[in-house]
């Protein structure tokens, strides 16, 4: 009946009980259908294996931006004081210049409300005093050069007295060599006389006439030699007089610049002061203007870091966050080690935001939904805390614009596309934990050549 055995059931009979149950029972060929579709399967599976498949480096991170001043910053007051007057609230546009914060003055030494005009008069008087000490320098100037003057008038006076008491010592030294000739020859006429007078040739008045004349002489002598004494002593004078003379106005003049150099050491202390007191004005202007804090940059509000009236802050202490106005926004993603050495700023990149659904062929760029594309920007020469290297992406000017809802710091999930090999190859590379290959080394970027 069901044709399990090789013994046929008679023809008549199976007419006879025609068995329509069995008839309506399919016929049993699903082992080749089965057959057919496993091996329709086994093929589509070969030929998927061979399709190409785009390698690719995954990474997560948050939205930056691509420059530091685009970037979430604190606004800082440059003195100390004590609050008075909020003029934003937490997230007001603000323009920059606008006022966010007024502060008043806490130091008592800034309390005085004339306090330039009191500085103005000090500085007046400072440079008073400056004035009156170049008047005194010039006046030691012209002491000086009237001292230099007299001193040359009293010197050729002196040298010339020197020169006359030389030569009046020389005038006396010739009329005692004279005196002496004379007195030599009136001894000898004496001796001849006091020959004469033994012998009896002459008589005693004549001897004692040349007794008297050889006295005279004599005395002659003895007066020359005491006025040569006195020209020598006048001489000498004259030089002690010389000495004396340049040894005073050595003492005066060096009493002068004493005096001068006291003055210009004092007139130096006064510019010092004069400095100080201009740079002391000019920054009580400058802490003036500081009372009010302005936003450095368009931007938002983010948070106040101080609140209330009479709280008073620190120098350097942060008032407040400042988010900048349209920031130039990019992606920091962060990668394996092993990895950064695929990536070279220029590659393509596709991004997923948090909050944007999307579905993502990571192999398969072109068919991916809902993400958008990027281009790094920079790779970091060191890594993180966290092991891994960040990159920035910049937004792809040649793909679907980033969404103008995005927020900095949101986290963002990216893969950075390499080049493409087969399917079977990835999955033994995956499998194998290898790297991904590229077909040529990468393109050094312009700092490694530099």
């Amino acid at each position: 009946m069901l044709n399990l055995s090789k013994q046929r059931v008679d023809e008549q009979l199976w007419k006879h009980y025609p068995l329509r149950t069995l008839r309506t029972l399919p016929e049993l060929n699903t082992s080749r259908r089965l057959g057919r579709v496993m091996i329709g399967i086994l093929i589509g599976v070969v030929i998927l294996l061979f399709l190409p498949w785009q390698q690719n480096i995954t990474g997560d991170g948050s939205l930056t931006a691509l420059t530091p001043q685009d970037r979430p910053q604190t606004v800082q007051n440059a003195i100390a004081g004590r609050i008075e007057r909020w003029a934003v609230a937490e997230g007001d546009k603000v323009r920059k210049g606008d006022t966010l914060l007024v502060i008043s003055e806490i130091k008592d030494e800034y309390f005085d409300p004339n306090l330039p005009l009191r500085l103005s008069e000090q500085l007046d008087a400072k440079r008073g005093s400056m004035d009156a000490t170049d008047a005194k320098i010039q006046a030691l100037d012209g002491q000086m050069a009237a001292l230099k003057a007299g001193l040359e008038v009293k010197l050729a006076s002196a040298r010339n007295k020197v020169k006359q008491s030389r030569f009046k010592v020389i005038s006396d030294s010739t009329d005692l060599v004279a005196v002496q000739k004379f007195y030599q020859t009136a001894r000898v006429r004496l001796d001849r006389y006091e020959e004469a007078h033994r012998n009896g040739l002459i008589s005693l008045t004549d001897l004692e006439t040349r007794r008297l004349k050889f006295a005279e002489d004599q005395a002659k002598v003895v007066a020359q030699e005491n006025k040569l004494n006195v020209s020598r002593q006048e001489l000498a004078n004259a030089r002690l007089d010389l000495t004396e003379i340049q040894a005073d106005y050595s003492e005066k003049m060096a009493k002068s610049l004493s005096d001068r150099s006291s003055a210009v050491s004092y007139r130096a202390d006064a510019m010092g002061e004069v400095s100080k007191l201009q740079n002391k004005i000019s920054s009580v202007d400058v802490r003036r203007g500081l009372y009010i804090i302005r936003a450095p940059q368009d931007g938002y509000v983010v948070k106040a870091l101080k609140a209330g009236i009479g709280e008073t802050i620190k120098e350097g202490e942060s008032i407040a966050t400042l988010q900048p106005d349209k920031p130039s926004l990019a992606v920091e993603l962060y990668v394996r080690a092993m990895d950064v050495p695929l990536i070279t700023p220029g590659r393509k990149v596709r991004l997923q935001f948090d909050g944007w659904p999307a579905v993502q062929f990571s192999g398969w760029p072109t068919v991916a939904v809902g993400t958008f594309g990027g281009q790094v920007a920079v790779v970091d020469a060191v890594s993180s805390t966290n092991g891994k290297y960040r990159l920035l992406v910049r937004p792809d000017n040649s793909d679907q614009a980033w969404p103008p809802q995005l927020r900095q710091g949101s986290g963002v999930y990216g893969w950075v596309m390499l080049d493409d090999v087969p399917i079977w190859y990835e999955i033994w590379r995956q499998l194998n934990g290898f790297p991904p290959s590229l077909k040529a080394e990468p393109e050094p970027t312009e700092g490694a050549k530099k």
